[in-house]
């Protein structure tokens, strides 16, 4: 192999997104297109790409489904992510992905400069409770709220990329903004309730 050949697996994600770009033919390609491509970084990359899809107006409740698929094979200790046929045939375009990637690429960049691999031992010891959280965010992403699906979708691709990396310290501070997170989705959705109920309370009395 020639010495000046890049190994993919030593590549930043943020390089090896736009070479996703690069390797796709035709105006749409298949959703297990890009998870094939993906290889040994599929948990990883499969979340980062679904919650930076997730950003896409319109998008964030049905990538908040999707990314329940991988996060509860995470949480049962798999080591690949495997997508259902009828998920993996959909097909995506090129042309709004790419617009995506290309607005989110300079910004990870610079992310990358402060993710590094660092504090293995805590990052092995709460792999699982990475899938957890991350199958609850998802969840989070089906939240009517106005723009309530922003925050819970770049929690996502941090806690993604310090699993990439296999950075503990980022992947500390992602659980933590996980938490704060997920406690402001539920303060919200209850005080939405009871907001409810109290314009519109119920007659709970005898008719």
């Amino acid at each position: 192999m020639p010495k000046d050949r890049v190994d993919p697996a030593s590549l930043p994600t943020s390089a090896h997104l736009l070479r996703l770009l690069d390797r796709a033919e035709g105006a749409r390609v298949p959703v297990g297109w890009l998870i094939g491509q993906l290889g040994d970084r599929s948990f990883g990359l499969t979340l980062f790409a679904m919650a930076m899809l997730a950003l896409v107006p319109g998008a964030s409740t049905i990538m908040g489904v999707l990314i329940a698929w991988p996060a509860v094979q995470m949480l049962l200790g798999h080591d690949v992510a495997v997508l259902p046929r009828v998920v993996a045939r959909r097909q995506i375009g090129i042309d709004k992905l790419a617009r995506v990637v290309r607005a989110v690429a300079p910004r990870l960049r610079w992310i990358e400069r402060l993710v590094r691999p660092r504090w293995p031992t805590p990052f092995q010891a709460t792999k699982r409770l990475t899938g957890l959280v991350m199958l609850l965010l998802g969840l989070t992403l089906l939240s009517p709220v106005p723009f309530g699906h922003v925050v819970p979708a770049l929690v996502i691709m941090l806690l993604a990329l310090a699993y990439l990396e296999e950075d503990g310290v980022a992947l500390l501070v992602a659980l933590v903004a996980a938490l704060c997170s997920l406690a402001v989705t539920t303060a919200t959705l209850w005080g939405a309730v009871e907001t409810i109920d109290w314009i519109d309370p119920k007659d709970s009395g005898p008719t």
